[in-house]
């Protein structure tokens, strides 16, 4: 889909930023130059839309030989130096360790962050590992970002893997606390049905996850959380709706659904706020205020794997 009607849909429905997927076959990807970059990045401050994330596809705990390092490497500074080139304060990368045993692909995607981060760190970006394929809980993501160490590398929490794999909201919010970036949200049919719906119409709990993120800290602003981990839903805290009709063709089409989506986020976001959520939101009585609202343009992940 062209920039500019990309910022004309989330502008026009209310979104307040957009998740750019930088593969390839799309308009923004690390081999445009300059001069590209300066007028996508012009277009959606025009348009009052901010590029929440460059969507990536490293995939940091695959098996690699030395010039497979070398290329991966490369492929994330790309990944950072676009974003900082756009203004997106978040690089999305995914895990991807297959079958391995858990300690060598911790340990292979820790060192590869690791490397990266001082260049993100430079750059005023934050790497964030999503809650994806090998490691596809809250509690698997936190064994690579303990290890890693840095502020600037971070997590993407996707809410359809941590319910897929098991795992209760309030565990994914406890094991990420210390480096959650921002929550990606999204409707299914069911666990073993990963076909995109609207939001609200799925079987994804999204209530649940919402209410475990919990009330704002008084300090969590911007990409950066704050000490004491905490995620802010004010400036800082996003939640970007994925919608993966790249996958499935024959899923509704995104623009008419845009509008309503955002809607629904903020009847949930009330509800949550009001104790409507019972025992889950009991534990946060004030509530989150309502958080920036994005939406990933067209697409998440290159194979069918969710």
């Amino acid at each position: 889909m062209p920039v500019a009607d990309v910022v004309r849909l989330a502008a026009g429905a209310g979104y307040q930023g957009v998740e750019l997927r930088a593969h390839p076959e799309e308009p923004v990807h690390p081999l445009i130059g300059a001069r590209e970059r300066a007028a996508v990045r012009a277009e959606f401050a025009a348009a009052g839309v901010e590029i929440l994330a460059v969507a990536g596809y490293a995939r940091v705990a695959a098996e690699r030989d030395a010039a497979g390092e070398e290329e991966l490497a490369q492929e994330l500074s790309e990944l950072v130096l676009l974003a900082a080139d756009l203004g997106a304060p978040y690089v999305r990368v995914f895990p991807g360790g297959g079958e391995r045993p858990a300690d060598g692909v911790d340990a292979d995607a820790a060192r590869r962050l690791a490397a990266v981060a001082p260049l993100a760190a430079e750059r005023g970006v934050r790497v964030l590992l999503e809650t994806h394929d090998s490691h596809g809980t809250g509690a698997a993501a936190a064994r690579v970002l303990g290890l890693v160490g840095h502020r600037s590398v971070g997590a993407l929490w996707d809410v359809l893997h941590t319910w897929r794999g098991g795992e209760r909201p309030a565990d994914t919010r406890a094991a990420l606390a210390p480096y959650l970036g921002y929550v990606q949200v999204k409707d299914v049919v069911s666990a073993a049905d990963p076909r995109p719906v609207p939001l609200g119409a799925g079987a994804l709990p999204l209530a649940s996850a919402l209410a475990a993120l919990g009330p704002e800290p008084a300090a969590a602003h911007g990409p950066v959380p704050a000490p004491e981990g905490g995620y802010g839903l004010g400036t800082g805290g996003w939640l970007c709706w994925e919608y993966e009709k790249r996958w499935f063709p024959e899923a509704p089409e995104l623009p008419g659904l845009l509008a309503a989506g955002r809607d629904h986020l903020r009847q949930v976001l009330d509800e949550v706020a009001a104790g409507a959520m019972g025992d889950v939101a009991a534990a946060f009585p004030a509530g989150p205020p309502t958080p920036p609202a994005g939406v990933q343009e067209e697409g998440g992940t290159p194979d069918r794997s969710d």
